[in-house]
């Protein structure tokens, strides 16, 4: 679970790419974070995980402040971020067994799940060649194979599926929904509203750092125009948003009285 409460951060101090921001991410749930260009997701998702320190809120991951105990936080979560950079000297092999020491995976599990993820992307067969001979694609499946390799119970992806190919977008998307069956927690960035769509339980959208939306499919579609694609119900509240009030979920409203 992902609590965020009163969130803003601003890097001129004048504008906040992220306005007093509040949302909760649930376990058991796949949840969408949806904007456009420059909408505040992957500075949302860099604090979240703790690349960046708010100007002011708080953020709690599994019971953990991000802030306050930063490093139990990040033992319980995975992060991809939206560029697939890492250590191009290295075999693929050893970028994994590095990864598995550094959050203490056994070697036996750690074989285990190197087998059966790389198996999953397709790259157990180059695990040997060295991370700079891979292209972009192979890349982004290495990283997701390094950050699932602990098997922690909440995963934040930003962006996750850009420069997959079908087969290993199709293979995410299972992890992804087998992971959150589990009781776990799925927090993705993207801006493919047909995986939206498809793939969450819930969704929010954000623009100029504020928040627009949170909720599932239904709850958009009921609210804003009923029998409209996601994709025109996003740009509709996206075109609105200024002259929109600020939106708070319902969940934090009771706590705000």
């Amino acid at each position: 679970m992902i609590d965020i409460r009163n969130l803003s951060k601003s890097y001129d101090g004048v504008k906040n790419a992220v306005d007093d921001l509040s949302l909760e991410i649930r376990d058991g749930e796949i949840f969408g974070f949806l904007g456009p260009n420059g909408a505040g997701k992957t500075t949302t998702l860099k604090l979240i995980t703790g690349l960046l320190s708010p100007d002011s809120g708080s953020i709690n991951v599994n019971g953990y402040d991000i802030e306050q105990e930063a490093l139990e936080a990040k033992k319980h979560f995975a992060f991809v971020p939206d560029n697939p950079d890492t250590f191009t000297r290295l075999k693929a092999i050893e970028y994994l067994r590095f990864i598995a020491d550094v959050y203490g995976v056994g070697k036996e599990e750690r074989e285990a799940r190197i087998e059966d993820l790389t198996h999953r992307f397709g790259i157990f067969d180059v695990l040997n060649q060295m991370v700079k001979t891979y292209s972009h694609g192979m890349k982004q499946k290495l990283i997701l194979v390094g950050a699932l390799l602990h098997d922690p119970d909440t995963w934040i992806l930003d962006e996750p599926m850009t420069g997959l190919d079908p087969a290993s977008s199709f293979q995410l998307k299972q992890l992804m929904r087998e992971h959150a069956d589990q009781g776990k927690t799925v927090l993705f960035s993207t801006h493919v509203l047909e995986v939206a769509e498809k793939v969450c339980d819930r969704l929010s959208i954000i623009d100029n750092g504020k928040l627009l939306f949170v909720g599932t499919i239904e709850e958009l579609k009921a609210r804003y125009a009923k029998d409209d694609s996601l994709e025109s119900l996003f740009l509709k509240l996206v075109a609105q948003e200024e002259e929109a009030a600020p939106y708070v979920p319902d969940d934090m409203m009771e706590s705000l009285l």
